[in-house]
């Protein structure tokens, strides 16, 4: 039972079984009450026909014999039993009793006939099923009413009842109940089959399923999901493909950090090391001396700026940099940044001319982080152009949208490096960096419901930050 095609195989079964049954019971009951219906109906109609002679003799007072005969007469015509039932009164109850029957029986003893008192007290023909010592019989009584010349009231006398059994419904319904059996057998047959085929089915692409999972589980992510078809399971198996994608992305870019960031911790590593072992020589002059410190120094520098942006970056992607959202001026936080790098621009021979319009071009946004986007892109545009290349910063808006650029009249980034330039560990030159500071300032655009674009060519870059207004 553990198996998804026994049990699926079982549970269609089951469901079909029962389909079967519900149907085959109330088509059944349903065709045994219309049977029925429909004979007492003709029953009535041949009772009524064949009634009125019987009728008339009554009331003209002929013999016994002569009603006897006209009884034995009616059902002949009829195809039917025929009797003739008189009434009296019992204290509290009316009762029956024979006055002719077309079977010549002076006692009836196998049917009561009690739709013959149902008649008599209502005064309108009834029908009735009976069962008798043969089976079923259907009857129909017709109330024989005369004029009492006493009360001068019309008064029921008399009762014929003509009866027939019902042997004929009961063979066409055995007839129909076999040929429904016979239907449901060869159905469950058809459908125990055809729900083995398609648990068979299910349960063949569910195990392929299964295999590439467990392949993908144990770090095979060149594994493929089997997307053979369009219905759910198709749609589990492309959804598990796109996370599968997902999962070698993830793990192409895992490696691809590790590897840079080794590379990149590695060459200041290096560099102290060789230093280290400079600096241990006797003989090395004071100046010589004092030159591989500022060096050794600048080593330490490049290697705390990258255990920060390391840091940095994996509090973005782990999602526990907190964002302090507030209304701030972005023209504000240009000019507080771009007086921090008033030094560096003196030391890059450049200047950096601020755009700002007189009003205040507000953001919903943290302040800091949006200096500290901002700090990056200046840093950025310094390092990677030549000494004496301007910086331009800038704030405006443009309908729900406030922005900031920072643009540079450098040699441009060249058109290859665009597509992946917020990658971390990108850099568009040799120029010395992380590579992480664009991927940073990115992910915190994101944060902030905004975005970071670039344009760039040859004599211009600029990237603008897009903040909710």
């Amino acid at each position: 039972m553990r198996s998804l095609r026994t049990r699926l195989t079982l549970s269609l079964f089951v469901i079909v079984l029962g389909a079967v049954a519900i149907v085959s019971v109330g088509v059944l009951k349903s065709l045994d009450g219309d049977l029925r219906d429909a004979a007492l109906e003709q029953l009535m109609t041949t009772a009524r026909i064949n009634s009125r002679g019987i009728d008339i003799a009554i009331d003209r007072g002929d013999s016994a014999r002569h009603i006897d005969t006209l009884v034995r007469d009616a059902a002949d015509q009829a195809t039917a039993r025929v009797t003739l039932l008189g009434l009296y009164s019992n204290p509290g109850n009316l009762r029956t009793y024979p006055k002719s029957d077309s079977t010549r029986q002076v006692e009836i003893r196998d049917l009561q006939f009690d739709v013959a008192v149902d008649a008599a007290q209502t005064g309108r023909p009834q029908t009735a099923v009976e069962a008798g010592d043969a089976g079923r019989v259907g009857e129909a009584a017709v109330p024989l009413i005369y004029e009492d010349p006493r009360t001068h009231k019309r008064v029921v006398g008399s009762v014929i009842v003509f009866s027939r059994p019902l042997d004929v419904v009961d063979r066409d319904l055995q007839v129909v109940r076999d040929r429904v059996l016979t239907a449901a057998l060869a159905a469950l047959v058809l459908a125990a089959l055809a729900a083995w085929m398609v648990a068979r089915n299910v349960s063949l692409r569910v195990r392929r399923l299964e295999v590439v999972a467990d392949r993908v589980a144990q770090g095979d992510l060149t594994a493929r999901f089997p997307v053979d078809a369009h219905d759910e399971l198709g749609q589990l198996a492309d959804t598990l493909e796109q996370m599968r994608r997902q999962l070698a992305e993830l793990d192409d870019a895992r490696k691809r950090f590790i590897a840079t960031a080794s590379h990149e911790l590695r060459t200041p590593l290096f560099s102290l090391g060789g230093f280290l072992e400079l600096l241990e020589e006797e003989e090395l002059d004071e100046e010589d001396r004092r030159r591989f410190i500022t060096q050794l120094r600048q080593q330490v520098l490049r290697m705390q700026k990258l255990a920060t942006d390391l840091l940095d970056l994996s509090r973005l992607e782990a999602g526990s940099l907190e964002l302090r959202r507030e209304p701030t001026d972005l023209g504000d936080v240009a000019r507080l940044v771009a007086d921090e790098f008033a030094p560096a621009l003196v030391a890059h021979d450049a200047h950096l001319e601020l755009r700002l319009p007189p009003d205040p071009v507000e953001a919903d946004c943290d302040p800091e982080r949006v200096a500290q986007v901002l700090r990056i892109l200046i840093d950025n545009a310094i390092t990677h152009t030549p000494p004496g290349t301007d910086l331009v910063v800038s704030a405006s808006r443009r309908g729900d949208q406030a922005r900031m650029g920072v643009g540079d009249f450098g040699p441009g980034i060249h058109r290859t490096m665009l597509p992946r330039i917020f990658e971390p560990f990108v850099t568009s030159d040799d120029a010395q960096g992380s590579g992480l500071g664009l991927a940073i300032a990115s992910e915190l655009a994101e944060r902030m419901d905004g975005r970071l674009a670039v344009d760039s060519h040859p004599g211009r870059t600029t990237f603008t930050l897009e903040l909710p207004a």
